[in-house]
């Protein structure tokens, strides 16, 4: 896959992770975000092709910041990655305008199915 990636969220070892499985198909993570506030900074900053964001996160939850950058970026491609426990969440990130989604603990092969999908690049 070719892409611009940016990862977001509040763990690290859940960046690292998402990054172990997506450097392998050939995405370059061109910036990583803490939290929802760095995530908008990051997205106006760095213009990647395709975003992973975190719904809970301190200082701004990957909600309000998907809607702040859907507002500055109507194209934006944003992946959310989320827990098994907050469907009502995700449920509002899809309608919101999030291309798709993923499912802590990580399936390897959803993880790139979501992106691939999310960059038009299915295989």
């Amino acid at each position: 896959m070719v892409g611009k990636l940016l990862l977001v969220d509040d763990a690290p070892i859940i960046r690292l992770k998402l990054k172990n499985i997506l450097v392998k198909t050939g995405i370059t993570i061109i910036g990583e975000a803490n939290n929802g506030q760095e995530a908008v900074e990051k997205f106006k900053e760095l213009k990647p092709d395709l975003m992973t964001m975190d719904i809970v996160m301190p200082i701004k939850d990957g909600i309000t910041a998907l809607e702040e950058i859907l507002t500055f970026d109507k194209t934006a491609k944003v992946v959310m990655v989320t827990a098994i426990d907050q469907r009502d969440s995700l449920m509002k990130a899809i309608r919101l305008g999030a291309v798709d989604y993923i499912v802590k603990p990580f399936d390897d092969a959803r993880v790139i199915e979501a992106i691939g999908k999310a960059l038009g690049q299915t295989g």
